[in-house]
């Protein structure tokens, strides 16, 4: 049996409630998921509550946006205590940068002789935090692109036309933070790191003695051959081995949660992260 610990909500960018995800990983099979929305954790406990509901496991998680060295990196962080007051201090940090690049995007696109409106971008994400992907909807429904990928590589991601940088954490601090709340940490879709660096092996040494405690190595783009490249990595600096589907919804069409014909993550490594977890909780006690 599968379980899937990198999936979005509504809360911030991915296109299903929490409670509609957890009624669709029932429909799927699977025995526990993570809801790890960006920034946020604001959609967690109505995913805990839908889990009970369904019978399935619902693992605290998040999706950090973080700086290592000069490149951005995302942190996956899972069984942390929510209502720990200093990450919910650090996350509302992070969304007040979100709101601030928000309005710089904007500002740009109207520079650039488009017509947006900050109210049109907080009504397109409803009742959950909004950002970029949020603001490449709005483009596609003035047909200013035709796609999210467009929207990105001519306007929003960092090469683009519109974009601006927002206030982030650096890598070290966000794993202190999941720690410090007696989570794990977790590095997010290895390979698009990867691609991006001369030395793979000697980056992860340095992230693993900052205090990261594991490596997503199921992940639906890894080959059979990365993965057992991940797997010894791991295994050589005693790091967990996680994975998920990074499910967003309709947003990216032909995809879907873990299982099946699509990744398959081992439930029994939930049962580690939960040991890893209960050390880091002692040790920050």
């Amino acid at each position: 049996m599968s379980i899937d610990l990198h999936i979005h909500s509504t809360t911030s960018d991915g296109t299903m409630s929490p409670a509609e995800l957890v009624k669709y990983a029932h429909k799927k099979g699977l025995s526990a998921i993570a809801i790890t929305d960006h920034d946020t954790i604001d959609g967690v406990m109505e995913a805990v509550t839908a889990g009970v509901n369904w019978g399935i496991e619902v693992v605290p998680g998040i999706e950090l946006s973080v700086k290592y060295s000069d490149r951005n990196v995302h942190l996956l962080g899972y069984l942390f205590d929510c209502r720990n007051k200093a990450l919910h201090l650090a996350l509302s940090q992070l969304q007040a940068g979100r709101i601030e690049r928000n309005k710089k995007i904007i500002s740009n696109l109207n520079r650039l002789g488009f017509t947006f409106e900050f109210s049109e971008l907080k009504q397109s994400a409803g009742s959950g935090q909004n950002g970029r992907p949020h603001i490449a909807r709005l483009m596609i429904e003035k047909k200013i692109v035709n796609t999210m990928d467009e929207a990105f590589e001519k306007y929003l991601g960092q090469e683009g036309l519109a974009y601006a940088s927002r206030f982030v954490y650096g890598a070290k601090e966000a794993i202190s933070l999941i720690k410090n709340a007696g989570g794990v940490t977790v590095l997010a879709h290895p390979l698009q790191f990867e691609k991006s660096i001369d030395n793979f092996p000697q980056v992860l040494h340095q992230l693993r003695d900052m205090g990261l405690d594991g490596i997503e190595v199921y992940y639906p783009n890894h080959s059979r051959k990365f993965r057992k490249h991940l797997i010894s990595l791991a295994e050589n600096l005693s790091l967990l081995v996680t994975g998920g589907s990074d499910y967003h919804g309709s947003i990216r069409p032909g995809t879907t949660l873990a299982g099946g014909k699509n990744v398959s993550v081992p439930a029994q490594l939930l049962v580690k992260m939960k040991e890893r977890a209960l050390q880091n909780h002692n040790t920050s006690s």
